[in-house]
């Protein structure tokens, strides 16, 4: 029955929810999006509306669910591994009531991993999406939102040198969070980068896709990423029908990127 719930039952339950991207900062930047490959569009509508109150919009083959600091676009395909294969482990978020929060998930029959001091020293809880999507949620009893986006959390060998590069090609300070001394912020989001010595895998097919940063100008931005030395997997283009002018590049870990201008008018 869950699935047959219909875009109009999704809007109506979502009426109360608020959904806006940070402010840029002065170079025109802030954080937009993470995007999911997922198996059960419907299923996975339910869930961001009902558990992260959502509001889901859509424009021509674009569906996104609207959360304050970000947005989660979704893709109805399968994906081919969870997120914890890859190298983008994880994307989080800070929640009002932890125990309210997984009261609610568990009794929806969805899975709830460690729960833990977290390196804020607040209490942190993983949750598990359908298709093995691993988010981290952190109780934040003073937030004005029930909740909202905080981080995503690289893994990779070189976790070191991929902060450093962030930090060079976005124009960024390192700044710890919490116990966390390799981490940088955009508006709206901590970027935190994690090593391991396993074989994660790259991101693009799996259960999170690729991650996203809104950029004001975005087509001189990717010129002054290309003078930098990134190579787009997709040149700066123009998409009226979606609202979105776009560009893509794989980072130096295998972490597919897209770069966006116009969803901060979603």
């Amino acid at each position: 029955m869950r699935a047959l719930i219909s875009l109009a039952v999704l809007s109506m339950l979502a009426t109360t929810a608020f959904g806006q991207l940070a402010t840029p900062n002065e170079n025109g930047l802030t954080y937009g999006h993470v995007h999911l490959n997922v198996s059960d569009m419907d299923e996975h509508k339910r869930i961001w509306v009902e558990h992260f109150n959502a509001t889901i919009v859509e424009r021509g083959p674009l569906t996104v669910a609207k959360l304050p600091n970000m947005m989660v676009a979704l893709t109805d395909r399968a994906p081919t591994m969870g997120s914890r294969a890859t190298k983008m482990d994880h994307f989080g978020f800070k929640v009002r009531d932890m125990a309210r929060f997984l009261d609610k998930w568990r009794a929806d029959g969805l899975g709830v991993g460690r729960i833990f001091p977290g390196a804020e020293g607040q209490t942190n809880a993983y949750v598990f999406l359908p298709d093995d999507i691993v988010v981290e949620m952190q109780e934040d009893q003073g937030l004005q939102q029930e909740i909202t986006g905080y981080h995503i959390h690289f893994i990779t060998p070189d976790h070191e040198e991929l902060l450093q590069w962030y930090v060079d090609m976005f124009d960024l300070e390192i700044r710890p969070r919490g116990s966390i001394a390799t981490t940088t912020n955009v508006p709206g989001m901590n970027l935190s980068f994690g090593g391991t010595d396993q074989d994660r895998q790259p991101t693009q097919g799996t259960g999170i896709d690729h991650i996203g940063f809104e950029i004001d100008n975005l087509k001189e931005f990717c010129r002054t990423l290309e003078a930098k030395g990134v190579v787009f997997d997709v040149p700066y283009r123009e998409i009226p029908a979606i609202g979105l002018n776009i560009a893509y590049f794989t980072d130096p870990a295998g972490i597919y990127v897209e770069l966006t201008e116009g969803y901060d008018g979603y």
